[in-house]
């Protein structure tokens, strides 16, 4: 049974080799590396002090969660769990609430200063050379990083996906406690809300559909972000 929304792929961009081997360090990137940086951006609905991000559950430990505005004992903290700022990404992963265990979808808005250090201190989930010095490097730093990075294509309305890349950022040890028990400011359940924008995108009423989106914007990431920096 999953309680924690684990990613569906780990097939961010690929990894692309440098034009020459023995490039300094310091050489500026090619313009492929910086068109790939361009199509990676955090989008979210996020105030001065906090982010919405989101994650589908079954009801059973979601619906508590949204009524106490905390996640209860049963959510456990010790595991790595994947938060989304982008609503449609989250719809694609669970179906617009139609999978099991992720009948459930909750909009948690947490600490922007918790999230901002969970993505300063984030590895990312995959080997890119263009970022680590070797791959014993990024083993090392994955195995000792509290926050994981991967950037997957964002989904338009009917979840086909967009050349532009959203952010899923994965949450371990002491991250996922913080998340679960310091950063959370309030957790609502917005199932419904998926489920009208189903029907609705279902009827081709798109521009109806559209105005009932979250209003995400981007987002100021810190500097050093993972994927946003090369």
């Amino acid at each position: 049974m999953t309680t924690h929304d684990d990613p569906i792929r780990r097939d961010a961009l690929p990894s692309h080799p440098a034009r020459h081997t023995d490039a300094p360090a310091s050489a500026p990137p090619s313009d492929r590396q910086v068109r790939v940086l361009r199509d990676r951006q955090v989008r979210a609905l996020h105030t001065d002090t906090t982010i919405t991000v989101y994650q589908a559950y079954r009801p059973g430990l979601g619906v508590p969660a949204a009524r106490d505005g905390r996640f209860p004992a049963a959510w456990k903290r010790d595991r790595m769990t994947w938060i989304k700022p982008s609503f449609l990404w989250m719809m694609y992963r669970c179906g617009w609430a139609a999978k099991p265990d992720q009948e459930c979808v909750l909009a948690i808005e947490i600490d922007r200063a918790g999230f901002d250090w969970a993505l300063q201190n984030a590895c990312l989930s995959h080997y890119d050379r263009t970022v680590h010095p070797d791959h014993d490097t990024w083993k090392q730093r994955l195995r000792t990083s509290p926050a994981r990075i991967q950037w997957d294509p964002e989904r338009d309305l009917h979840l086909r996906p967009l050349p532009h890349r959203s952010l899923q950022l994965g949450l371990a040890g002491e991250a996922s406690r913080r998340y679960a028990d310091e950063w959370t400011v309030s957790i609502r359940d917005v199932t419904p809300l998926a489920r009208e924008i189903h029907a609705l995108v279902t009827r081709g009423d798109t521009e109806a559909a559209t105005r009932l989106l979250p209003a995400e914007r981007p987002y100021p990431a810190p500097e050093g972000t993972p994927g946003l920096t090369g």
